[in-house]
């Protein structure tokens, strides 16, 4: 079976949220306690986003992926955070949602791979800044006075991006 119904069908996001949104309100009314834990507004991000995702791959709307993914990242992440030791609740996390966004969506588009990889990186950066820190010897050799700089370092990137125009 072909996936005709989906392609460029701009009703699908609409009706993905709709039928999301109703799911959810009815198990919550109904008293159905085995999905207790996911009758929060996580979830209901996880259904907008999943919603974008489906607009993005099933009607091949590409530029949906990028929201897809943050939404349902975000409210995977809310859910999980609490339960999972492992997990980090770290702003570095979101922002590897966000690279991954980026990636999928220049996977299918081929935009976006360079903010994808500088998100990647900066995720990377704040997930493990003690153990770079550590492993470069930073922190034994004065260097780490000048390392609490690279924010200004962030903003001056944006600013060179901002500021100066391509020939």
């Amino acid at each position: 079976m072909e996936v005709v119904f989906f392609m460029k069908n701009q009703r699908i996001f609409p009706g993905i949220i709709l039928l999301g949104f109703g799911a959810y309100f009815f198990l919550q009314q109904s008293g159905f306690t085995a999905l207790q834990p996911f009758y929060s507004w996580p979830t209901l991000l996880i259904i907008v986003g999943a919603a974008f995702l489906i607009q993005g791959y099933g009607a091949r709307d590409y530029d949906s992926i990028l929201p897809g993914v943050i939404l349902t990242g975000f409210g995977l992440h809310f859910h999980v955070v609490n339960r999972l030791e492992i997990w980090p609740d770290h702003i570095g996390t979101f922002i590897l949602i966000i690279a991954l966004g980026f990636l999928l969506r220049h996977q299918k588009t081929g935009a976006g791979l360079f903010q994808g990889i500088l998100f990647l990186i900066l995720a990377a950066l704040l997930l493990f800044y003690d153990r770079v820190a550590e492993w470069m010897g930073l922190l034994e050799n004065g260097v780490a006075d000048v390392w609490q700089l690279w924010p200004i370092l962030l903003m001056l990137i944006g600013l060179y991006f901002l500021l100066v125009k391509k020939k």
